[in-house]
């Protein structure tokens, strides 16, 4: 920046006599490039990205946007990206992916944003990444992890969390880890028509099966993405009498229901773990209560409120100084959008650019660090570094409890009794 401004400053000493020309030149056409490149660079950072204030995921998506947002004021507070303020530019998709795709093409052609962040979900992460690839931009993500946006062939996508494929693996390990006298012998599963919660439970089924546990029932279709009311297919899950239950769900509304269900017909599985919905803090506890809470099980890509991580201590005191509550209240969504702009930070940072070329080279041959452990990228975009760990709701706090390296706690088994 600095060498830019000499060699102008040097032109304008050497060319005095032209000056006046060049000036009069510059007015006539408006004026738009007479700003030294200098100053150009002072001007703020733009970061783009989709984000679901409403719809299906609105309720992580306005998690992911508050990690994006406690980032930003993070960067800017100790001075921005590379000298300059970071403003964030953003569009609601509601959920649908066409919308993703429209809002990207808006950021890139309209707002000529600098850098780009994912949108919530593997669903729409896959509406993004052909519009970043297509323009030659980095798309850093954090909550697009499903099997299908890492198998699709895009070479400028980058997820900062684990592949979700494997987020059950913990879950898996832990139960067939017990002794023989307490293994459940039977489990049930059920899945959304989603493809973050498809392969996860597909996943743990070959586990189970391999483990020698028997499938009490399975869900001969996934139930639909919209679907607010799953008591039917809970009560088919009660009538199985299975001793474990996997529920692949993507958010709240279809955790509780099943949950509910069970408690309200008195099935008590031994374990129950949910894909999505435990992991979001006050608002699961608020939907089914703390009591009802206590014994269910999620897992989750290496994050947890004391855990050692980079910049985890302060991102924990900013997040409860700006939207108050404790720490058990932070949505696995806010700390996935933080970790994806960490690893975008750092990149930047050790490029010294924000030229997406070399941003993409970078993301493939870096290492990074995130609230959620090590980062480290393979061809297809999928971190290969991070930690998956099994939580479980304890005395009102999601706890981690496996493997024991992470610990925190000795995992409920089998699962409390429902509360009256």
């Amino acid at each position: 920046m600095i060498r830019q401004y000499f060699a102008w400053l040097r032109k304008g000493l050497y060319a005095s006599a032209t000056a006046s020309l060049i000036l009069l030149f510059v007015v006539a056409c408006g004026g738009q490039n007479a700003t030294p490149s200098s100053t150009q660079n002072q001007q703020p950072i733009k970061i783009g990205f989709s984000v679901s204030l409403a719809g299906d995921f609105s309720a992580d998506g306005k998690a992911l946007l508050m990690g994006y947002q406690l980032w930003q004021e993070a960067v800017n507070k100790h001075g921005g990206l590379l000298g300059r303020q970071v403003k964030l530019v953003y569009y609601n998709d509601s959920s649908d992916p066409q919308q993703v795709t429209t809002n990207y093409q808006k950021l890139i052609g309209s707002d000529h944003v600098d850098l780009l962040l994912g949108p919530f979900s593997t669903l729409l992460t896959v509406q993004a990444a052909p519009v970043a690839q297509r323009y030659g931009y980095a798309l850093i993500e954090g909550a697009g992890t499903g099997k299908k946006v890492f198998n699709s062939g895009f070479t400028t996508l980058f997820g900062a969390s684990p592949p979700s494929e494997v987020y059950l693996g913990a879950f898996a390990q832990y139960i067939l880890s017990l002794p023989a006298g307490q293994r459940p012998k039977t489990v049930a599963y059920a899945t959304v028509d989603n493809p973050f919660a498809i392969p996860q439970v597909e996943y743990v089924k070959k586990f189970f099966s391999n483990g020698g546990l028997k499938t009490a029932f399975d869900l001969p279709q996934p139930y639909p993405e919209e679907a607010t009311d799953v008591s039917a297919i809970a009560k088919q899950i009660i009538h199985s009498g299975a001793d474990i239950v996997v529920l692949g769900t993507v958010g709240v509304t279809d955790s509780v229901s099943f949950i509910k269900t069970f408690k309200e017909q008195h099935y008590n599985p031994k374990a129950l773990v949910a894909t999505s919905g435990p992991d979001e803090g006050k608002s699961f506890t608020d939907a089914v209560g703390v009591a009802t809470a206590e014994g269910i099980m999620t897992p989750q890509a290496g994050w947890y409120p004391g855990i050692n991580t980079y910049q985890n201590s302060q991102f924990v005191k900013d997040y409860i100084a700006k939207f108050g509550g404790t720490d058990q209240d932070i949505n696995s969504g806010t700390v996935q959008g933080y970790s994806a702009a960490q690893v975008l930070e750092q990149a930047v940072n050790t490029i010294h650019s924000i030229d997406n070329a070399k941003l993409i080279q970078e993301l493939h041959t870096g290492s990074f660090n995130s609230l959620q452990g090590p980062v480290k990228f393979d061809a297809k975009g999928e971190n290969t570094e991070g930690v998956l760990i099994l939580f479980q709701w304890e005395n009102g706090k999601l706890t981690p409890v496996y493997p024991a390296s992470e610990a925190k706690a000795s995992p409920e088994y089998p699962k409390n009794q429902w509360p009256a």
